[in-house]
């Protein structure tokens, strides 16, 4: 029976390969310490998202590898304890193996494996050394395999926050643009295309567009998120099933879908759903969407917002700090700045994760932890700016005069003449206006015979922005 060694602050633990001194106050036992001694590569470590979702898994495996006969009342009790106060976070600093380990995340599946077993073995008054009492193998691990059960805790812990997080998170954004929309919907300002100015658009079908981007980007997320909610659990080492009770995935995946709120399916191909991380690079490629477009809604509103003398300055953005350390009153619209460095972080995770997924080979996929933290990363970065975007910089975005103001003088007014006098000849008063100074409706009326009650209704800014 391996004893505490009190004189260095370790004690002796061992596994397959042979005997390892762990610190004698750790959970973990043998293989977690390879582990960490193997791996010292980086302070990453997979967040406690994911290592609930395996405490998860093995709780339900626990409970039904019980109904079945495969393990007695009394361990599987010890080890249901154990698991109960391991999803409450109390054993969270021994879960300690880097995120770039092995590809198919052994280590953590043992990690979780041991702890547990140490715990039970304590929770049922027994030597908390004693590996026949609970194994972590045997008996915590009973009916899986880390190439089940890592792929499957990657997709439950990314579906549940993609459900209860950055879904509510865009949903929110949307409204709050929609808010703005509505809102904004008499104020014109100068549309732009190139960077150079084009026909007015109202202040409002700007943020409707975004509103409606966002909207798209959400539909989507939702519709393909759906993929995560079948697992490979159950095909164990290969896909073959081998060791596990016939009726045990299907039996566990009832338990987690009652856990998780949302229906958890086996997947009807244990062989791709163990060689491939096709759904995740899917979901992910769906996040990537999302991203993309609040890229390009930030950029926006930072552009407008630019100024306040000498850029765009068609809408204020909230004072939320001050912006610089030099040049008093300047304020900067950070928010948006925030929020785009999270899209370059979430565009560069998925890049990632797509690389992880064209580097598959056989029967297991091996990059899943390097891929369970840049999918859980992005998942997690974007929610947060996301709502942060919403109450922070949408939410109290306000019009200013100035949009108004540049489409009055700006040239491209002249396009609502083209029907009456032809594209060269309101070239030709553009040309004018530009060389001059003068606005079009001034040039207009000077070289042209239209009236000039109807020139007003011609040039309207507020009519050239609605159809018919």
């Amino acid at each position: 029976m391996p004893e505490a060694n009190s004189t260095h602050g370790t004690r002796e633990e061992r596994d397959s390969m042979g005997t390892v001194l762990v610190p004698a106050d750790a959970y973990y036992g043998a293989s977690t310490q390879r582990a960490v001694q193997n791996f010292p590569i980086s302070d990453l470590r997979l967040p406690s998202e994911f290592n609930r979702a395996v405490a998860r898994i093995k709780k339900a495996a626990c409970r039904v590898n019980c109904g079945l006969g495969l393990i007695d009342s009394d361990k599987a009790e010890g080890i249901d304890l154990a698991l109960e106060e391991v999803l409450i976070g109390r054993f969270d600093r021994w879960f300690v193996v880097d995120v770039f380990q092995t590809g198919s995340g052994t280590s953590t599946n043992m990690n979780v494996n041991e702890v547990v077993a140490r715990r039970a073995r304590e929770l049922m008054g027994g030597d908390a050394n004693a590996r026949d009492l609970v194994h972590p193998n045997d008996h915590v691990n009973l009916g899986q395999s880390s190439n089940d059960v890592i792929p499957t805790a990657l997709h439950l812990s990314a579906y549940e926050e993609i459900l209860t997080r950055l879904i509510p998170a865009l949903t929110k954004l949307e409204k709050s643009l929609k808010k703005k929309s509505k809102q904004f919907r008499s104020v014109v300002k100068t549309g732009r295309t190139h960077l150079q100015d084009a026909t007015p658009v109202t202040l409002g079908q700007v943020f409707g567009g975004y509103a409606a981007q966002v909207g798209e980007a959400n539909k989507h997320l939702k519709q393909t998120s759906k993929r995560l909610s079948q697992v490979a659990l159950g095909g164990t080492a290969v896909g073959t099933g081998l060791n596990a009770h016939p009726k045990f995935a299907s039996e566990v995946c009832k338990l987690l879908s009652a856990d998780f709120a949302f229906p958890v399916r086996e997947a009807r191909n244990h062989f791709r759903a163990q060689s491939t991380i096709d759904d995740v690079v899917a979901v992910s490629g769906a996040i990537r969407v999302a991203a993309v477009a609040l890229m390009k809604i930030a950029d926006d509103v930072r552009w407008m917002g630019s100024g306040p003398r000498a850029g765009f300055g068609e809408i204020t953005i909230p004072e939320v700090q001050p912006g610089s350390s030099i040049m008093p009153g300047k304020v900067n619209p950070v928010i948006a700045e925030s929020l785009r460095q999270v899209v370059v972080q979430v565009v560069s995770n998925d890049s990632a994760i797509a690389f992880a997924g064209q580097s598959e080979n056989f029967e297991l996929s091996v990059m899943l932890p390097v891929v369970a933290y840049n999918f859980l990363q992005s998942i997690s970065i974007l929610a947060n700016a996301t709502n942060n975007f919403a109450t922070r910089c949408v939410d109290d975005l306000t019009a200013t005069t100035r949009g108004p103001e540049l489409v009055e003088t700006g040239l491209a007014l002249v396009t609502a003449l083209v029907p009456v006098i032809g594209y060269d000849e309101s070239a030709r008063l553009a040309k004018i206006a530009a060389k001059t100074g003068e606005t079009v409706f001034v040039v207009a009326l000077r070289e042209t015979n239209i009236p000039e009650a109807k020139l007003k209704k011609l040039l309207n800014p507020l009519k050239l922005t609605r159809r018919g």
